[in-house]
């Protein structure tokens, strides 16, 4: 059984709320893997019918769990209240047939947020120039965590960061983990970008 739930808006999320517990890990190949794959393909044919795009799905653990859905228009443009609204009662039909989860929880659905994950070949080349937090699965170099400026893909197949003054190729496949860092640069574009919708409408 699906609960939705909706939230006033905090910092730098649209409709969401912060998870405090942890986040079930999706390893490649693994069965979590295969059941979040599955829930994605059942649920992105209902966000895509409203203009919509699915950026993520996750699922939390706890006495509740809570099946969030992170969404963002077709254009790559923030969604809003009324959006994210549109998009838990497209999707709330689906999920009571699939009925993903055993016994109740909740339905999340949210904007990304400005520090938001990266979780498709797009968003690497769209935020290339930004802060940028990775975590592989196995090492590389000696190590699993890389921070620095996204340069965007090479050949679709390797992220190229600058970390530390040093270019780094990391294999898309072996991310566990992406997103940006919250700094002053990424909260202008945010900003411009805001600024450019509005003058749009």
């Amino acid at each position: 059984m699906v609960q939705r739930v909706g939230f006033p808006e905090p910092a730098r999320f649209l409709f969401c709320t912060y998870a405090i517990a942890a986040g079930v890990a999706l390893q490649q190949g693994s069965p979590v893997t295969g059941f979040i794959e599955r829930l994605h393909e059942v649920i992105e044919p209902q966000v895509n019918a409203l203009g919509l795009s699915v950026v993520r799905v996750k699922v939390f653990g706890g006495r509740r769990q809570t099946l969030q859905v992170m969404i963002e228009r077709a254009d790559g443009s923030d969604v809003n209240v009324e959006e994210c609204a549109d998009a838990s009662r497209a999707i709330s039909p689906v999920l009571d047939v699939f009925d993903p989860l055993d016994g109740a929880y909740s339905l999340e659905v949210s904007s990304p947020g400005i520090d938001r994950p990266l979780t498709r070949q797009a968003d690497f080349e769209r935020f290339s120039g930004f802060l940028t937090k990775v975590e592989l699965e196995a090492p590389v170099d000696g190590r699993k965590r890389f921070r620095g400026v996204l340069l965007g893909l090479k050949d679709q197949r390797y992220i190229e960061m600058n970390v530390d003054g040093s270019r780094v190729s990391l294999p898309l496949a072996a991310v566990q983990s992406a997103k940006l860092v919250l700094t002053d640069d990424l909260i202008a574009a945010h900003q411009d970008q805001s600024a450019r919708e509005r003058a749009a409408v």
